[in-house]
């Protein structure tokens, strides 16, 4: 399992994020991880405007060129971990709109879920499980949730509880178990 290659995928471009914070202590995390080769992808480096490709994702036929460097990096990993901020009881709009664009990129392959906000960020992770199933990318059931209550110094210094260690331990082994699960599905 160790050619498994998965993305850390960074849902907020806001100025003044929280996310790069997270994103960056997943990645830590990951980066001890020995069966997997995990990339940080920031949404900030994949400016997608609003959805402006004319086709269907579901067909594949892109026009633009952000499409087409966007599927090429997509493409390129056997599951994700989307970090993604709680916005209006949802997900970020830019994270929604990004994973809009693709679909076959996503298909059969696995996702896990990090989420931050006032509450923890459940409500956007439920929205993207949905979405998920529409894409036929499987989730795994573990996620992590961190509260700007009580992961987060002053509501701005990223310190998670320690707690949050072996929770991530799970995720990354659901996700590394499903994604190479999959990767078979695929060959």
């Amino acid at each position: 399992m160790n050619d498994l290659k998965l993305a850390i995928v960074l849902g907020s471009t806001r100025p003044g994020r929280k996310g790069e914070a997270v994103a960056n202590w997943v990645l830590g995390k990951a980066k001890e991880r020995p069966n997997a080769g995990y990339e940080l992808i920031d949404l900030v480096d994949y400016p997608l405007p609003h959805l402006d490709e004319a086709v269907p994702a579901s067909r594949g036929v892109y026009a633009n060129e952000h499409t087409k460097a966007w599927s090429a990096k997509i493409g390129e990993f056997d599951g994700y971990i989307f970090v993604t901020p709680e916005y209006n009881h949802s997900t970020s709009g830019v994270l929604k709109n990004a994973i809009d664009y693709l679909y076959t990129e996503w298909n059969n392959k696995a996702a896990a879920f990090v989420s931050y906000g006032a509450l923890g960020g459940t409500r956007a992770i439920e929205h993207l499980r949905a979405i998920s199933s529409e894409l036929q990318l499987a989730h795994v059931r573990q996620q992590l949730s961190f509260s700007l209550f009580t992961d987060f110094e002053n509501f701005s210094a990223f310190e998670p509880s320690a707690l949050h260690d072996g929770a991530a331990s799970v995720l990354f082994d659901q996700l590394e178990s499903w994604a190479g699960a999959l990767k078979t599905v695929r060959s």
